[in-house]
C-alpha cells in the first residue's frame, strides 16, 4: 500500500509541475482593458482636418495618456482609474485609430504630434504631464524635442527613435499576434470606417517603414525630464536600443518592469500605475 501511494504521489506533483511548466508567464499574457470610468468630459475635436476623439477624467494636475499604434484609449481604463484620483487624464484615439477619423495626410509622428498638440489647445491646457506607450512613446519624444514647453515630465514606455530599434522577432511573436488580432476587431466595433481596417494599417505601415529616424544629436537636446521605460520581456523593442535612448537623453532615468512585456499597462496594471505616479508626481 506504501508503494501505491509513493506512486500516486509522484504522479500528482508530475503533474502539478508539468502544469506549472505549460503554464503561461504574466508577460506572455495579453489581459482585456478593464472598464473605462465615467468621463467629466468627452468629444471630437477638430485637428488638422479630422475629427479627434478624446475623454477628461478627474480633476489637478493634468497627465495625458497617448497609446500606442493600432490601438484606442480605453487601453488606458487601469491607469485612468488610478491616475484620475489626482490628476486631471486626458486620453484620446490617435488619428486613423478607435473613434478617431482620418484623411489622406500620410502618417507621420510630427503630424500626430500636431494633433495631440492641437487637442490640448482646444482643451485649454497649456502644460502636462505624457504618459506615451509605443507610438504613444514615440509622439510624446517629438513633443519633446519640438515643443518642450508644452511638456512637464515624458514617460516614454516601449518607445524606439529608429527603426533599427524594433525586434525583428515581433513578427512571430504569439502575444503580439494576439494584440494585432484583437486591434482589428476593436477597430471594427470603434471606427466610424469599419471595413477600412487593412486601408489603415496599410497608410500607417508606410509610417513605421521609415520612422522615427532620430539622431544622437537630436535626442541630447531634450530637456524635458524623462523616463525611458521597458518590460523586462518586450517582444518588440531590443533592450540594447532602449538603454541606448537613456543613455543620449540628457538625465533620463531607466525604468525596467519586471516580469512584463511591450503591454506593461494591462499585465501589471497597479505596479505600472506606481511607477508612473512616482515620476510624474516627483518633486
Amino acid at each position: 500500500m506504501r508503494a501505491f501511494w509513493t506512486v500516486l504521489t509522484f504522479a500528482l506533483l508530475t503533474l502539478f509541475s508539468a502544469g506549472i511548466a505549460g503554464a503561461e508567464e504574466r508577460w506572455q499574457t495579453l489581459p482585456e482593458p478593464a472598464v473605462m470610468p465615467k468621463a467629466v468630459e468627452s468629444g471630437f475635436a477638430k485637428v488638422n482636418g479630422i475629427d479627434m476623439y478624446y475623454a477628461v477624467y478627474g480633476a489637478g494636475d493634468p497627465v495625458l495618456l497617448i497609446h500606442g499604434g493600432l490601438g484606442h484609449a480605453d487601453i488606458w481604463a487601469s491607469q485612468v482609474a488610478a491616475l484620475s484620483k489626482a490628476h486631471k487624464v486626458i486620453v484620446a484615439d490617435s488619428r486613423g485609430h478607435g473613434r478617431s477619423s482620418r484623411d489622406a495626410q500620410p502618417f507621420g509622428y510630427d503630424l500626430m504630434a500636431s494633433d495631440y498638440l492641437a487637442l490640448l489647445d482646444h482643451l485649454k491646457i497649456d502644460k502636462t504631464a505624457l504618459v506615451g506607450w509605443s507610438d504613444g512613446g514615440i509622439i510624446g519624444l517629438d513633443i519633446a524635442m519640438s515643443h518642450p514647453e508644452r511638456l512637464t515630465r515624458l514617460y516614454a514606455q516601449a518607445a524606439n527613435v529608429t527603426t533599427d530599434g524594433v525586434d525583428p522577432g515581433v513578427e512571430t511573436d504569439k502575444t503580439f499576434g494576439a494584440y494585432i488580432e484583437r486591434s482589428g476587431k476593436d477597430y471594427a466595433r470603434l471606427s466610424k470606417t469599419p471595413d477600412q481596417y487593412d486601408a489603415f494599417v496599410g497608410q500607417i505601415s508606410q509610417m513605421w517603414a521609415s520612422q522615427p529616424n532620430w539622431s544622437k544629436e537630436q535626442l541630447a537636446k531634450i530637456t524635458v525630464p524623462t523616463a525611458i521605460v521597458a518590460g523586462d520581456h518586450d517582444e518588440a523593442i531590443k533592450r540594447a536600443h532602449t538603454e541606448y535612448m537613456a543613455s543620449v537623453i540628457p538625465g533620463a532615468k531607466l525604468i525596467i518592469l519586471p516580469n512584463a512585456s511591450h503591454f506593461a499597462m494591462l499585465q501589471a496594471p497597479d505596479e505600472y500605475n506606481r511607477s508612473v505616479l512616482e515620476f510624474i508626481d516627483a518633486k
